[in-house]
């Protein structure tokens, strides 16, 4: 099974798709519990353990993806086709911010297990909000990235 999964590109790219949007869920239901003031520590834990579980998935699939399949077989094809600029543009993008998402889910993560008292008297709920809709914000971003980068290697 995990050579079938580990030999099978587009398996790869909708593993990598699903765990991103995970993340992106997890978060978005952490920043609910924020802005609500949840005083249920198990929901927080289980919203920002499911977003770091996602980026991290994410990360490890789509960089075997990467190492394994894009240089050799898809980027040639982006490049010599009528889109090359997908490569040059999306995907530069796609890699530096792809390498900041999971620090930045772990500082989030650290933040949320904080009491909601100390996120009060420390005044660290709006900067935390701000953090969270960032970084999903980003990673939506890196989704459609992605998706141009898909439709560049299509027309190659």
């Amino acid at each position: 099974m995990i050579n079938y999964i580990l030999a099978n590109k587009p398996v790869l790219v909708g593993l990598h798709l699903g765990f991103a949007i995970l993340g992106i869920d997890a978060l978005l239901w952490l920043a609910g519990e924020v802005l609500a003031n949840s005083a249920n520590r198990k929901r927080i834990k289980i919203a920002s353990y499911l977003a770091i579980f996602g980026f991290v998935a994410s990360w490890v699939v789509g960089g075997y993806y990467y190492v394994t399949y894009y240089g050799k077989l898809v980027k040639p094809e982006i490049l010599k086709g009528t889109a090359p600029w997908a490569h040059a543009v999306a995907m530069e993008a796609k890699e530096h911010i792809f390498l900041l998402l999971v620090p930045m889910v772990c500082l989030i993560l650290c933040s949320a297990m904080l009491s909601r008292e100390d996120l009060n008297k420390l005044e660290l709920k709006k900067p935390l909000l701000i953090l969270i809709f960032v970084v999903a914000g980003a990673a939506l971003s890196l989704g459609l990235m992605g998706y141009i980068i898909s439709a560049a290697a299509r027309w190659g």
